[in-house]
Formats: C-alpha cells, sequence, structure tokens
C-alpha cells in the first residue's frame, strides 16, 4: 500500500541540504517496510544495518569517529560500495547510541552520503538525555495506516471519487453507503500494517483478531525494556485502563482506574514511557482557546487514547460482530472507538497533538488545533444525531472562524460550521482549504 509519508520521502532526497533523517514512529508501524521501499525504488542500490540484529555492528562506531574509516567498514561487512547514489538505512538505531552520536560527523564531513533511521523504541532513547546530534538530523514520522491509505487498496474507484471532490457539497447515497461500509470495515481491522496484511490475504476479521492479539502481547515485551523495573508493571497497568478511561462520558484520564489508590505522581513516568513510546496519545486540557494554545495548557487534566483504533477495540473487547450491526460499531463503547480515529487522523495531518477545552460541567470541545494563527474547535459525534449545546456555546463565547464537526450526516458548510462524514476525515486538510 501506498504511504502518505513516501512523497515526504521524495522531498528529503531532492533537498541540496539534507542532513541524515531520522524516522519516528511506534512499533509495528511499517518504519522497516517504508526504509527498504525507498532505498528499492528511489536509489540505485540501499544497504541494511540493523543494530539489534547485528550487535557486532557497534563496534565500528565506539572505535572512533572517522566517518570514512566507518563508511569503509560499512562497506566490507555489506559488499556494496556506500556513496552518493547508495542509501545507508540503520535499524534499531537506539540500540547504539554512538551510531546516533556520530549523525553529526555523517553531516558535517559526508553529507552527500543519504542516512535514514529508525528503531522501534527511538522516542524513549532520544528522552534519556543521550547524547543527540542536536541540529544536525531531519524527522519525519510514521503512523499506522490511515483510512485514506488503505481505500485505494479496498476500492480505488471510491478513492478516485474523493480526490476529485472539488466543492463542499452533499455525497451522492451511492458512494456515501460504499464509503461508510468500507471505514466500518477500517475501525475493524485498524491501521497496523500487519493486521491489515492478515485481512487482504484473507477476508477474514478472524485472522485480524490473532495478529491484534500477538502485537498488544508483543507491546508487553517492549515495557519490560523500562530501565527501572518498579515502573515495568505501571507501564501495564496505564495501558490496560485505556478501555475504562475512554468508555466513560467524560473521558478525563482517571488514576483510580489504573488501579485502587493509584495517585498520579507515582504513574507519570509510565505516562511518559507510553507517550515517548508511540503508543498513546495525550490530549491536554487548555485553561482558555487562545494563542498559542500550549501557554495554556492545564497539567492537571488530560485525555489519552490509543495509536490505533484497532488495537483499543481489540483491548476494549469488541466483537467484529459490529460491523453488521448498522452503526453500533460507532456508538458502542461511548463512541470512544470513532473518538480515537478522529484523533490518530488529525495528528497525521496536523503533525500536532490537539488539546482540549471545557466550561465547568456545560461544554467540552472534544479537540481543538491551532492552525495558522487560529484556534479551530473539533467535536465529534458518533451518529446523525448532530445536536451540540458544546459547540454552539464556544461558537457564541469565543467566534471562531471555522468550527468542524464529524458524524455521519454527509458533507456540508454553513455559516461557518464545516460537517465532515466520518469516512473524509483523513480529508479535513484538503476540505479546509477549499473554504
Amino acid at each position: 500500500m501506498e504511504r502518505i509519508l513516501q512523497k515526504a520521502l521524495q522531498s528529503w532526497k531532492n533537498n541540496p541540504n539534507r542532513l541524515p533523517l531520522i524516522i519516528q514512529g511506534a512499533r509495528q508501524v511499517g518504519k522497516t517496510y517504508l526504509m527498504k521501499w525507498f532505498g528499492k525504488n528511489q536509489f540505485k542500490n540501499y544497504v541494511y544495518f540493523n543494530f539489534d540484529e547485528r550487535p557486532e555492528l557497534k563496534e565500528f562506531f565506539t572505535l572512533n569517529k572517522d566517518v570514512d574509516r566507518i563508511i569503509h567498514s560499512l562497506s566490507l561487512v555489506s559488499g556494496e560500495k556506500i556513496d552518493a547514489e547508495t542509501l545507508v538505512i540503520f535499524d534499531e538505531i537506539q540500540e547504539c547510541s554512538e551510531a546516533l552520536n556520530t549523525l553529526k560527523y555523517f553531516a558535517e564531513k559526508r553529507p552527500e552520503i543519504p542516512i535514514v533511521c529508525a528503531g522501534s523504541l527511538l522516542g524513549i532513547v532520544l528522552n534519556s538525555g543521550t547524547s543527540f546530534p542536536v541540529g544536525k538530523v531531519a524527522f519525519l514520522t510514521l503512523y499506522p495506516l490511515s483510512f485514506r491509505e488503505v481505500l485505494p487498496y479496498w476500492n480505488d474507484k471510491l478513492s478516485g471519487f474523493i480526490n476529485q471532490i472539488k466543492t463542499i457539497e452533499p455525497i451522492s447515497e451511492y458512494f456515501f453507503n460504499d464509503l461508510l461500509d468500507n471505514f466500518k470495515r477500517y475501525l475493524i481491522t485498524g491501521g497496523m500494517p500487519a493486521v491489515l496484511n492478515a485481512f487482504n490475504q484473507n477476508n477474514n476479521f478472524e485472522v485480524c483478531e490473532n495478529v491484534l492479539q500477538n502485537l498488544i502481547l508483543s507491546y508487553h515485551g517492549d515495557f519490560a525494556k523500562h530501565p527501572v523495573m518498579s515502573d515495568v508493571a505501571k507501564i501495564g497497568y496505564v495501558f490496560h485502563s485505556l478501555p475504562s478511561q475512554l468508555s466513560r462520558e467524560n473521558k478525563k484520564f482517571i488514576y483510580q482506574l489504573v488501579r485502587t489508590g493509584a495517585r498520579a505522581r507515582e504513574y507519570e513516568d509510565a505516562i511518559q514511557w507510553l507517550i515517548r513510546a508511540g503508543l498513546v496519545y495525550q490530549v491536554k486540557l487548555v485553561s482558555k482557546p487562545s494563542i498559542p494554545l500550549l501557554a495554556y495548557d492545564d497539567e492537571s487534566a488530560f485525555k489519552m487514547y490509543a495509536l490505533d483504533v484497532g488495537i483499543i477495540r481489540k483491548m476494549a473487547k469488541l466483537s467484529p460482530l459490529a460491523y453488521v450491526e448498522g452503526s453500533r460499531l460507532f456508538t458502542e463503547f461511548k463512541g470512544a472507538m470513532t473518538e480515537n480515529y478522529i484523533l490518530q487522523s488529525l495528528v497525521a495531518q496536523f503533525d500536532d497533538i490537539p488539546r482540549y477545552w471545557t466550561s465547568g460541567n456545560t461544554a467540552e470541545i472534544d479537540f481543538l488545533i491551532q492552525y495558522e494563527n487560529e484556534n479551530i474547535p473539533f467535536e465529534v459525534k458518533s451518529d446523525e444525531n448532530i445536536k451540540s449545546r458544546s459547540l454552539q456555546l464556544y461558537h457564541q463565547k469565543f467566534n471562531p472562524k471555522l468550527r468542524i464537526r464529524y458524524s455521519l450526516k454527509n458533507l456540508s458548510y454553513q455559516d461557518g460550521l464545516l460537517n465532515i462524514p466520518l469516512f473524509l476525515s483523513d480529508y479535513t486538510m484538503d476540505l479546509i482549504k477549499l473554504i
């Protein structure tokens, strides 16, 4: 399946002032596959080095920082000449902090050598105080496959239809129903490549269930890599509390749902580990929706979502049978799956974590994003019931230029309110630009 990040990789390759590139992202989102695809399709040759599989590679970077000598050693190991037409791939680079540090010498002394790096727990290392080449590397983030990326594989005609939308007007019922059906299928599978690969090969949701369960178990294996053993169990408690946290009407994170008697200070490190590993998103409350949003973060309250809607569905033990039960898939679990997906979609498009806002117990805006010096309020509705006192109150108090609602209603725009069908959430940025 084609990844949106492929265009960004092409732009990086063509940049005359490019720096070594680090691709961030949670485990199993497809980083290794993407890097190898990039080397195979965009370069004359590529060489691949995995520091987890081959720990002996570390000695090339610990003995000295002579870039030419390192290149020579890597050429001997790979049996390939390394030059400007050869992509060098360092995978699981978090296993070799010396290699990470050496990237600055590649940038300074051999900038013509294209280098791409990734690692399943790289976010942990980057926040651990390890010597890091600040200002000498570029970053891109890979997320789970979005519905927009999956749809061309499932139904190229529907994907082509969406890409031709040039005006904000209702979608014909013929296309609307087919798009909704495909979107429901996506909410079951989620966007993890291994799960989608299993579904596409077997056209069977039950096969997906096994792959999802194995993915969740593999994350447990990663928890054990936390340097403080006393926090390993806490990480697991926090992660598995996600379904309980999201099943509440008010999705504010409650420590008592993690474990009886739990206190914030005892679980802060566990939460930060999950965030840095890319397994969860923390959406902070803002005291008021002003510019810049981050200046008004209220550290005392936040919501937490999973990296992938398929994973949260599996953790909540919601059966794939919900796929054939009307709109139950959207409304069950307090609409949490729909909200989790919208959050994923917004993060990938705006490359930022949204905030949320409340007005006491009278109103709550699900997500707020600062875009071109304007704050856009987003509201998520899991069905066709679009009545919303919260969005109306926000509009009366702050009069935003644009407000966005996701629902099962058709595409429309009137008086500053853009209603986007749930299955078009990945096209939010495109629709904003049309307006």
